[in-house]
């Protein structure tokens, strides 16, 4: 198998050239995924990690309770103390490890009496620098051991955190007092001779580069290098960094890798973060070790994770994502979340009903039927119409014609409660075979007609054409006969679906949504007169416009500041433009006004980073609407859909804005990438630093399949 390089990928997955005529695809073939797996260690070894060292074919992993060997995939090994802390590598590639009381060689050699102050341990960091000499920092200076220790007395009482010898033969250690460096016997503070002030003169680690001139070193607040050629860098937050203080630096491939107390970097032309149990065993990195090129294996308190790279092409990510589906998110038809009974554990997956399963499911739809306009697939066709079955059995199930229900199970299926604070009530289906849920919301009216005309046009064969007709005449005939909203099994109006101007233009309560709803129903009525030809459509259309003013109502869909922002609302913002754009003809002086307000709605989520809302107002506005980066998104989609707790509250890289995101959250100013937080689904704000997923869910994957799939159908990418 040809192996990748790093910076292949960085070159092809992280950076794109703008898109230069909008008619051109971004990007074609394959790209690199990052992936990340935990490595299995033997049991008796533990799982704290204190070093790893790759000699020939075998890896070394030195844990707490002695050092492990693997080769070709096997371990070997024997734990032979506790309380190792330490470790380093001789000139013959021979490991030596530490405790608080003994330092052994792999091979069965011991060095006496380590340096010990006031009773206590205070070895800190070895390294050898020649076949006889080892030296060693405590907390209290400097000591070498030549069959004997003897305490460097030119070196001042210090703590030592690391030590490193250039290709030139220079020591050079960090201290929480200065980065010293000895040459030709002498020592020497370099941190006196005009580092910058902001290293506070302390040093948390050094080491040298890939040439073994350049000296990389990190402090409280920066990572930085004394380069051999001159070309000194420091990188601190305003840089990019995203954490510190760095304690680990490997620079491999025109690379650098940090490790941190929470959580990994690379940076090569771009940063990037590994946080979480999405990528690490422990956000604490102890070591990292480059084990082929385009893989790393990291080692933490609580275990090792390999992270590496993957060559697949953006199909092939769609169809593993389309197999998780079918294996852990499908119920009776509906698409939605899976949950976790053991956090992070796919075999404890199971299903159960969820307050918005008919919006969740209409987004599969919509997926499969772009699939389908690609690929022709037999697949895609038999889960489209699979899938338009479910959302049809949502409105036959409730037994009132037009009136889709939230959600279905069987009657002999246990009910999972609603988490919404707002009550919902289950009922029988008139078969008595169902039960379904009331309070039906905007959400599901605006997923059904837009993922059914989707359908229809797509996909449907002769009958199923014709049931899609009658079941949106139906939707939309409810809404008009009952003063254009959703009559409820109560006979009361559902909370959401509201569209009527009594309460859109008359009323304080309905502020926030009236731009929103009055795009919706615009949108709703346009697509049943497309499909019925019913006048009664037209004319409600026409009353809406000319005489409650919904057109202009609809140029403020999206409410943006000074106002709180809802992302939970831009799938009830952006769905309805697709048909509305659709089947209005572009001669109604109403046209215009519907593309100013995508216009304006696409420049309200512009800063989101989110794909599928750059490849929908880039298709029907048709212009560029920040495809390449709709393109880098869904390439670093992770593999892992599930959604673990995730902080990035502690990040440098991010400013926090000073408003928060709605419920009070804090937020950046800038979009965080979906591998470095859960933007998961479409309702999701990408800038919010604190997730609390726990590790419990498994999200479905339609956020990148309707992307993926939609973009492919509009040509933008191979």
């Amino acid at each position: 198998m040809k192996v990748f390089k790093f910076t292949a990928f960085l070159m092809v997955c992280l950076q794109f050239s703008p898109v230069q005529v909008f008619s051109q695809k971004i990007a074609s073939g394959p790209y690199f995924q990052e992936v990340s797996q935990e490595i299995e260690l033997p049991l008796n070894a533990g799982l704290d990690v204190v070093k790893l060292f790759k000699h020939g074919n075998t890896i070394k992993a030195v844990t707490s309770h002695g050092i492990f060997y693997n080769k070709e995939g096997q371990w070997s090994g024997q734990p032979f103390v506790s309380g190792i802390i330490n470790a380093t590598s001789d000139n013959s590639q021979t490991v030596w490890m530490n405790n608080d009381k003994t330092i052994w060689s792999e091979k069965g050699d011991r060095i006496p009496n380590p340096p010990r102050t006031d009773g206590r341990q205070s070895i800190t960091s070895t390294h050898w620098i020649n076949s006889n000499t080892l030296l060693t920092g405590t907390t209290h200076g400097l000591y070498t051991w030549n069959g004997a220790w003897e305490k460097v007395t030119s070196f001042p009482n210090v703590k030592i955190n690391a030590i490193t010898q250039d290709n030139e033969g220079i020591i050079w250690i960090a201290s929480d007092e200065g980065l010293w460096q000895n040459k030709s016997g002498e020592w020497l503070d370099v941190d006196k001779i005009g580092l910058a002030l902001g290293h506070d003169s302390q040093y948390l680690t050094v080491t040298t580069g890939i040439n073994g001139k350049d000296i990389l070193f990190s402090s409280p607040k920066a990572i930085a290098s004394l380069a051999a050629d001159g070309n000194h860098w420091l990188k601190r937050g305003a840089d990019g960094l995203p954490y510190g203080p760095v304690t680990t630096i490997l620079e491999t491939d025109s690379l650098l890798w940090l490790g941190t107390p929470k959580g990994l970097i690379r940076k090569g032309k771009n940063w990037r973060y590994y946080t979480s149990k999405r990528w690490l065993a422990d956000d604490q990195i102890n070591d990292i070790l480059p084990i082929e090129p385009g893989k790393v294996w990291v080692a933490t308190p609580n275990g090792i994770s390999e992270i590496g790279l993957k060559a697949m092409t953006l199909e092939q990510k769609a169809n593993g994502i389309e197999d998780i589906i079918e294996k852990r998110h499908n119920r009776i038809g509906i698409i939605n979340r899976s949950k976790l009974a053991i956090a992070g554990d796919i075999n404890s997956s199971f299903l159960e009903n969820q307050d918005n399963d008919g919006l969740w499911t209409s987004c599969y739809l919509i997926a499969e039927s772009f699939r389908y306009g690609v690929t022709k697939s037999e697949d895609a066709k038999a889960k489209a119409k699979r899938t338009f079955e479910a959302l049809e059995r949502l409105e036959t199930v409730t037994g009132i014609p037009g009136y889709p229900a939230r959600s279905y199970v069987r009657s002999e299926d246990l009910l999972a409660p609603s988490r919404s604070p707002h009550p919902k009530n289950w009922h029988p289906s008139p078969d008595g075979e169902w039960q379904w849920l009331d309070d039906t919301s905007s959400d599901e009216i605006v997923g059904h007609l837009f993922s059914m005309a989707l359908y229809h046009d797509m996909v449907a064969d002769e009958a199923d054409k014709k049931k899609v007709v009658d079941l949106i005449d139906r939707i939309v005939s409810h809404i008009v006969d009952n003063d254009l909203q959703l009559i409820d099994y109560d006979g009361k109006p559902t909370r959401w679906a509201i569209w009527t101007p009594d309460s859109l233009n008359r009323s304080s309560n309905w502020y926030y949504e009236k731009g929103l709803n009055s795009l919706q129903i615009l949108s709703s009525l346009q697509t049943a007169y497309h499909f019925t030809g019913k006048a009664k459509y037209k004319k409600v259309y026409r009353h809406l416009i000319e005489k409650e003013g919904y057109a202009q109502n609809a140029l403020q869909a999206k409410m943006t500041d000074p106002f709180d922002i809802s992302h939970s609302d831009d799938i009830l913002n952006f769905f309805p433009y697709y048909n509305l754009l659709k089947y209005t003809p572009k001669e109604d002086p109403n046209y215009p006004l519907y593309l100013q307000s995508l216009q304006r709605s696409w420049k309200a989520v512009q800063s989101d980073n989110m794909p599928v809302w750059n490849v929908f107002a880039s298709a029907l506005l048709k212009e560029d609407k920040d495809l390449n980066i709709a393109l880098r998104e869904i390439q670093t989609f992770p593999l892992d859909m599930i959604t673990w707790s995730i902080d990035n509250s502690h990040r440098w890289d991010l400013r926090v804005d000073e408003f928060p995101g709605r419920g009070r959250s804090p937020q950046a100013y800038i979009a965080i990438p979906s591998p470095e937080g859960n933007a998961f689904r479409w309702n999701t704000n990408p800038k919010q630093l604190n997730i609390s997923g726990g590790g419990k869910t498994e999200v479905s994957g339609t956020y990148y399949l309707v992307a993926y799939w939609m973009g492919r159908y509009y040509g933008y990418w191979e």
